[in-house]
């Protein structure tokens, strides 16, 4: 028996394979059982093509059997098999694809059939666990077996050997155990299920494995009824498929049951509650692939953690290459959960990761664009069910909006919806500007806390007077979302709060708005005076009819914006974001007494009393505006002296 080297730079290759290209061990269990997959699939096309009748797909299995006193895992199948030849070059050379020659070999009649490997390199990643592999294989018409045996880069040996029958068996010799590796892990039955269920449930063959189980031995009526009757055990081996084999992405349609779709999700993906939404999609031609996609009907319990990380399964010809899978959705749909299994994605060389190519683009943008889609479809035919979704996650699609300079606000801005003042449902921006009166040119919104603090703003007053509806922004990212957007069919946002509310008026109207400030100038600058750099100036409102104060804002920052920016800031240490502050504008109702008593205050020199009343004017539109009061105890103190 001649030792054989390995034909490349075997010890660098080798030791490259087994260290650096596969990262994770369980992974040679994964392609030892893909490689056996693609065995029986040459045997299968090549019993079909010379004739062979009477054969299904049932009649072929792959067995899994453990060893614990000789610490060995044999992985067996009852494909095609090897010859001297083929067990020479298949495991002689590494990077010598077997199963992509065979393919090649015989495209007629393996048309319909996905390889799985292509880079002839995954039966190396077993030498990550083991000291020594031995490989018996009997090849279809022949009547000889041989052994392939290899303890690593230094060669391998070829000689005759006994199989029975056609097939091939792969037995590893677990490396001794240490403190920091337990290869033993692999004989554990609990374990080899794991790996099979995680990386190889839906190979399309059976993965047999004898396992051991316990029954309660037999015994007579009379002693199971005495009083001093304990039932005794036994146990007993059987075989047991450990694969499910048939994934249901793969299934029609018009098969599964919205039972079988939410089993299938709650188990796989860890959900208490049936999904909101499935799609299932089968897609064919110059890239194709299965998806199947759940949107979830409740937050993730851990979708706000750090530790959380959005991404979708990754298959090719239905094993496992990446469990989360950044890249096939944007972050907007982070929340999504679900997986692709496609023949067509260029893998690298350890099908751990997925090189960046145009078939994993094209693949995400219709993905991307079927989602829109649906929810499109959801929004308009199933209401209920989208605000429901929407309460959820429509805080998301608001992020995605804004999120890279709004690149992605046409896609989303349909899909958004806000409460208004003048519905009681949800509303979207096509239908706010299909409601806008003839004189309105902007999209009025307000934002606060909540709908009810929204609706106690003193600037609301004016809109429902004019008969002009006001969405309500309750989320943090709702007014970047609108900077982002900047207009919506023409129709350009504009806060409630601006100092512009780019309203016509009439030259009479300027003309009178003018005057009644310059009659008060004296009071309003006694009024600036006393509150310094608080304000950028004081005016009197057009805006207000039943309350005394509001703030109005400019340059773009408003109050919310102000006070979101600066709990940031307080989070994160940004000094830049504490520094941000809205150019505040206090606007005061002339038409209100209040306002006569501040001017006679001015006019009889009482500057004090200017003072505290300018104050609580200021703090009473920061409590208006929901902020908090700068000086709560100087805040008591005056209202303590107005009392007197």
């Amino acid at each position: 028996m001649e030792k054989m080297k390995f034909k490349a730079e075997s010890q660098r290759l080798l030791d490259m394979m087994i260290n650096s290209i596969y990262t994770n061990r369980e992974i040679f269990m994964r392609e030892l059982i893909s490689n056996a997959s693609d065995a029986i699939d040459k045997r299968y096309y090549k019993e079909a093509e010379d004739g062979c009748t009477g054969k299904s797909r049932d009649d072929y299995e792959i067995r899994i059997a453990a060893d614990k006193d000789a610490r060995t895992l044999t992985i067996s199948d009852n494909g095609i098999g090897m010859s001297k030849e083929e067990l020479e070059n298949n495991l002689g050379i590494i990077a010598n694809s077997g199963s992509l020659k065979f393919k090649a070999e015989n495209s007629e009649s393996m048309k319909d059939v996905d390889v799985i490997g292509q880079f002839g390199v995954g039966f190396y990643s077993a030498f990550m666990v083991a000291k020594k592999i031995q490989v018996i294989s009997k090849t279809y018409g022949s009547d000889q077996a041989y052994i392939w045996e290899s303890e690593g880069a230094e060669g391998f040996t070829i000689d005759k050997a006994e199989r029975a029958n056609i097939g091939t068996d792969i037995i590893i010799y677990l490396r001794d155990d240490t403190e920091d590796d337990k290869y033993s892990e692999f004989l554990e039955e609990f374990r080899i299920r794991g790996i099979i269920k995680r990386y190889s449930d839906y190979i399309r063959y059976p993965i047999v494995m004898n396992v051991t189980k316990e029954r309660q031995k037999p015994a007579s009526e009379e002693e199971m009824n005495a009083d001093d009757y304990k039932p005794e055990y036994e146990t007993y081996t059987e075989d047991e498929k450990l694969n499910s084999m048939v994934p249901l992405w793969k299934m029609q349609k018009s098969e599964i049951t919205e039972e079988q779709y939410s089993d299938f999700y709650k188990k796989t993906y860890m959900a208490w509650s049936n999904p909101l939404k499935v799609v299932h999609t089968n897609v064919e031609g110059v890239i194709s692939y299965d998806a199947l996609l759940f949107v979830p009907s409740e937050v993730p319990y851990n979708y706000y953690n750090k530790d959380f990380k959005p991404g979708l399964q990754l298959y090719s010809n239905g094993v496992l290459i990446m469990d989360k899978c950044e890249d096939l959705l944007p972050s907007y749909f982070g929340f999504i959960s679900g997986l692709v299994d496609s023949p067509d994605l260029s893998l690298n060389i350890s099908r751990e990761m997925l090189q960046q190519d145009r078939q994993l683009r094209a693949i995400a943008q219709r993905l991307e664009k079927k989602l829109l889609q649906t929810f499109e479809e959801m929004r308009d035919k199933e209401r209920e069910k989208y605000e429901k979704f929407f309460d959820n996650f429509g805080i998301q699609l608001k992020y995605g909006v804004y999120d890279k300079f709004g690149a992605d606000k046409d896609k989303l801005k349909d899909l958004l919806l806000y409460y208004s003042s003048t519905t009681d449902n949800m509303t979207t921006l096509k239908d706010y500007v299909s409601r806008m009166t003839e004189d309105q040119k902007y999209i009025y919104y307000a934002a606060g806390e909540s709908k009810g603090k929204i609706k106690m703003m003193p600037q609301m007053d004016f809109f429902e007077d004019k008969g002009y509806e006001v969405l309500y922004c309750t989320d943090n990212i709702d007014e970047f979302a609108f900077m982002a957007m900047r207009e919506y069919d023409g129709k350009e946002f504009k806060n409630i709060s601006d100092k512009d509310l780019g309203f016509e008026k009439t030259e009479e109207e300027v003309k009178a708005q003018a005057d009644k400030n310059e009659a008060a100038k004296n009071t309003l600058d006694a009024i600036k005076d006393a509150l310094g750099n608080k304000v950028s100036s004081v005016i009197l409102s057009t805006r207000l009819k039943n309350h005394p104060v509001c703030f109005a804002t400019s340059d773009g920052v408003s109050i919310e914006m102000e006070k979101i920016l600066k709990a940031q800031a307080a989070m994160s240490g940004n000094k830049e974001l504490s520094g941000v502050e809205a150019d505040k504008v206090l606007e005061l109702n002339g038409d209100l007494p209040f306002f006569d008593a501040i001017k006679k205050a001015v006019e009889a020199g009482d500057s004090d009393k200017v003072s505290d009343y300018a104050n609580l004017l200021y703090d009473q539109a920061l409590v208006l505006e929901g902020m908090p009061v700068e000086d709560p105890l100087a805040f008591g103190e005056r209202i303590c002296k107005l009392m007197k």
